[in-house]
């Protein structure tokens, strides 16, 4: 299959996460077929009921191309022009896939042996398939890990702090407050004093920064809110002790600080000859924590139009990340 079209293929599997199914299916069917061409070996790596991880090695695996094969809503067709081809998932990361597996078959008709691709669920939501695959690694040195860096080696990606804060207050008629407590007015004071936390720099990494992404509360607005919560997000670039300790602090006393996720940042290795560029986004490779190998981040498209309703990828760049990815193993593989 074409490359485009097997980009486009892909991307009409609806895929958003936990519904990886259908297009497990279809990897199957095409890895399955690749194996019996080039006497590999494909496995399903059950994740839990109707979710699987998709492996196919070739030889002993030296180097594995991995990506993730869910996206975040909502499904988005595709559709292209002479550039780009558009629709969810395109860059993030059907495109990825589409092109590893292209490579894959460029380098078996060559007759390299000695590398596996490996796609795996859950990663847009908590990485349950890189968790999985971390329990069961395949003896692999190397794993290269697919997400949209513009085709150049990440130095390094940001890790994830998310915490819920949580504020109680008393009900009451709007018009009597002073027989209420407002856990509105008390959410909002423990989030003034979040955004004023000093959040560390990193040379490499960058600054991190702090997004307040959901707030609610309150029942009605001639009613004094008896309950209010927050969900705030810091893209964190090391130690989090001191963060961790501030947050809770800054929110206290007036909300709970409840930690519900926890990535680390990641330093990743260079390649001679290889352009390099630091991301501020997470990506499974915590989850896999080594077991398949020193990771190293690379895959086309901008991370700038993922997750957004303009999501596309560049045909010339799903062209040279086959390339690209054909080099990193022949590198690796030396």
């Amino acid at each position: 299959m074409h490359l485009f079209e097997f980009t486009r293929r892909l991307i009409d599997i609806e895929s958003i996460t936990p519904n990886e199914r259908a297009v497990g299916a279809f990897l199957w069917q095409e890895l399955t077929q690749l194996a019996r061409r080039f006497e590999g070996h494909a496995e399903r790596m059950p994740v839990e009921e109707g979710r699987d991880n998709i492996f196919v090695r070739f030889g002993d695996p030296i180097v594995v191309l991995s990506t993730h094969m869910d996206t975040v809503p909502p499904f988005i067709p595709s559709r292209e022009d002479a550039d780009q081809i558009w629709g969810r998932g395109a860059c993030d990361t059907k495109g990825i896939i589409a092109s590893m597996i292209t490579a894959a078959e460029e380098m078996l008709g060559k007759g390299r042996r000695n590398f596996g691709l490996l796609f795996v669920v859950g990663e847009e939501r908590n990485s349950a398939g890189a968790l999985v695959a971390a329990g069961s690694p395949r003896g692999s040195k190397f794993l290269i890990n697919g997400e949209p860096t513009e085709n150049r080696l990440a130095l390094g990606s940001k890790g994830a702090l998310r915490f819920e804060i949580v504020a109680q207050g008393r009900m009451a008629h709007s018009a009597y407050p002073e027989l209420g407590d407002s856990a509105i007015d008390k959410l909002l004071n423990a989030l003034e004093r979040i955004r004023r936390i000093p959040l560390p720099v990193d040379a490499t990494l960058g600054a991190s920064t702090l997004n307040i992404g959901v707030i609610g509360g309150g029942v009605a607005p001639n009613v004094i809110a008896g309950e209010a919560r927050a969900e705030i997000f810091i893209r964190v670039v090391g130690d989090v002790t001191a963060t961790r300790k501030q947050v809770q602090a800054a929110a206290a006393p007036d909300a709970d600080a409840r930690e519900v996720l926890f990535i680390p940042a990641v330093r990743l290795g260079a390649l001679d000859g290889f352009p390099t560029t630091v991301v501020a986004f997470t990506t499974d490779i915590p989850s896999f924590g080594g077991a398949w190998g020193q990771p190293f981040l690379i895959g086309p498209g901008t991370i700038h139009v993922a997750h957004t309703s303009e999501e596309r990828i560049a045909k010339s760049e799903l062209i040279e990340a086959v390339a690209l990815y054909k080099r990193i193993v022949e590198t690796l593989s030396k």
